[in-house]
């Protein structure tokens, strides 16, 4: 059974109450009994409930996360499961607990309204959108945020980005030192920062090597859209010799789907994803993609919330390293005949 206060009060040989003081390091009892106190306490095994540190400190010990994305993609998306992973072995260590909600289109504002009232401390807000109207939801509350990226618009939140852009280009540098001049993407929502981001540094990285970025198609990082965005740029006049996908979900797809129609990968096409989900190098052949790290996108954030949660008043932002480049066999040079 938990020790509870009366069992350390019995065991100090004084009340209640003077436990109670002691413990909440409240004044109204002697150093030495504090000591004593906190001595019997620590030998016991005694600690205190999060409902009664919640009723003491007037916070709930809890954070909240709101996935906007439909359940299809969560359940095959890999990124959430490594992020959430990150954000778990922060709180743990601090005692606090993860409040995940999954809402979908217009039940999102009425999720975060219920969390906010009174059930969690503060918000770490993904897939930010350029014109994100809920900095200003979430600034009415009155509770801490970070978000994953910054917005297009001022925001008063902190922010935990990845320097990505410069990996993308190195994909579109990569396939250009191989040959490949019409390289293509697929990019994610045009809305979200990141789909934003992917989609500009392949177009800056294909005008610096003298080419046109002509060859864009936009999807909703599902597989369905990416294979069916492949589908589309296979059949063109001109198809593309390469494709540089906005994550490993849709590359993946891509992949299949190009082999589906007669491609060889890579000798046809070569192909380029985003994230290196485990499953990415055993594929056949293993994709070329991007290293993301979710796991340090989800303690960074984690960590840079508990501490304006606890009292800190503001927070310099956190830009992650750029993730690297890894070359497998789905790229390859381009083909003889271009």
């Amino acid at each position: 059974m938990a020790v509870t206060i009366s069992d350390v009060a019995a065991a100090a040989g004084v009340s209640k109450g003077t436990v109670s003081l002691a413990l909440n390091g409240h004044k109204g009892v002697g150093e030495d009994t504090r000591r004593r106190i906190l001595s019997v306490a620590e030998s016991l095994g005694w600690s205190p409930s999060l409902m009664a540190r919640g009723l003491a400190s007037s916070r709930t010990f809890a954070i909240g996360l709101v996935l906007e994305r439909d359940p299809k993609l969560l359940g095959t998306d890999p990124f959430f499961a490594g992020f959430i992973a990150g954000i778990e072995s922060v709180l743990a260590t601090h005692e606090f607990t993860l409040v995940l909600a999954v809402a979908h289109g217009d039940a999102a504002e009425a999720a975060y309204r219920k969390l906010a009232a009174g059930r969690v401390d503060g918000f770490i807000l993904t897939d930010l959108r350029m014109d994100d109207s809920r900095i200003d939801l979430l600034s009415g509350f009155g509770l801490p945020a970070v978000t994953l990226n910054r917005p297009a618009i001022d925001s008063p939140f902190p922010a935990v980005s990845l320097e990505g852009s410069e990996s993308v280009k190195d994909a579109v540098r990569h396939l250009v030192a191989l040959g490949h001049r019409r390289i293509a993407h697929v990019g994610g929502p045009q809305g979200y920062v990141h789909g934003r981001a992917r989609r500009l540094a392949w177009a800056e990285a294909m005008v610096e090597a003298g080419l046109e970025p002509e060859l864009f198609v936009e999807a909703d990082f599902t597989a369905e859209q990416g294979a069916s965005a492949t589908s589309a740029l296979l059949q063109r006049n001109w198809p593309p010799t390469a494709i540089v996908y906005a994550n490993d979900i849709m590359a993946t797809a891509g992949q299949s789907k190009a082999q589906t129609l007669g491609y060889s990968v890579p000798k046809d096409l070569s192909v380029v994803g985003y994230d290196n989900a485990e499953f990415a190098q055993y594929l056949n052949p293993p994709l070329t993609t991007i290293e993301a790290d979710p796991i340090s996108w989800g303690r960074e954030a984690a960590g840079l919330l508990l501490s304006l949660v606890g009292g800190a008043q503001s927070a310099p932002d956190i830009v992650l390293p750029a993730p690297r480049l890894i070359v497998r066999g789905s790229s390859g040079p381009a083909p003889a005949v271009d």
